[in-house]
């Protein structure tokens, strides 16, 4: 029986992924719109950038797609970049915000 894979699981391997320019990690940024798991244990990821010209976008794409291969059952991992709606700093977790003197 294959390993039933939950939204948790996915949320703490992106919690150890960070922006290189700001020193909170890509999920409390808010920059995660969607997890999806399918039942064939595919993960699908939404994300955003801080900005659309974001130097480092395809280094944060490939971090996300490996550590979320990482957790034990899932079969592959999509990552797909939106900039709608883009980021904001209002999409920070209250731990972000206070972490970076937000609060």
């Amino acid at each position: 029986m294959a390993n039933i894979i939950n939204e948790q699981e996915v949320v703490e391997k992106l919690k150890q992924i960070y922006d290189p320019e700001i020193p909170v990690n890509i999920y409390d940024l808010g920059l995660i719109y969607k997890i999806d798991i399918d039942d064939e244990n595919v993960v699908e990821v939404l994300m955003t950038l801080t900005a659309p010209n974001c130097p480092v976008a395809p280094e944060l794409v490939a971090n996300v797609t490996d550590a979320v291969k990482t957790i034990e059952g899932v079969t592959d991992t999509f990552v797909n970049l939106t900039f709608d709606p883009p980021w904001d700093q209002e999409m920070m977790s209250e731990e972000a915000k206070l972490e970076l003197g937000f609060l």
